[in-house]
């Protein structure tokens, strides 16, 4: 659950563009090495990884950007997954514990 204000700040659709002249990604093949082990290359060992954030509330991973609670706990408590605003009324919801 993302807020209208933090909507601005969700990523691009992980997708390519469709294949056609002046696309990004009609250059596929140029720096790309025959029989590349693509697991140990230079590349894979320096891979960032953005996504390390944690759960305020459950420590667990969080798969969004700039977000601080999960999506489960942001469900359960009605906050905005990115800035923890108050979305939803969930004192009569009927939830489980997990």
């Amino acid at each position: 659950m993302v807020c209208k204000k933090c909507e601005k700040k969700l990523g691009k659709v992980a997708c390519p563009d469709k294949w056609k002249d002046g696309s990004r990604n009609t250059a596929v093949g140029k720096d790309r090495k025959v029989n590349e082990n693509k697991l140990l290359s230079k590349a894979a060992k320096n891979r960032f990884s953005p996504y390390q954030n944690k759960c305020k509330v459950c420590n667990s991973r969080v798969h969004q950007e700039h977000a601080t609670y999960c999506q489960n706990c942001a469900y359960k408590k009605g906050l905005c997954a990115m800035c923890g605003v108050q979305i939803l009324d969930v004192t009569k919801y009927k939830q489980s514990s997990k």
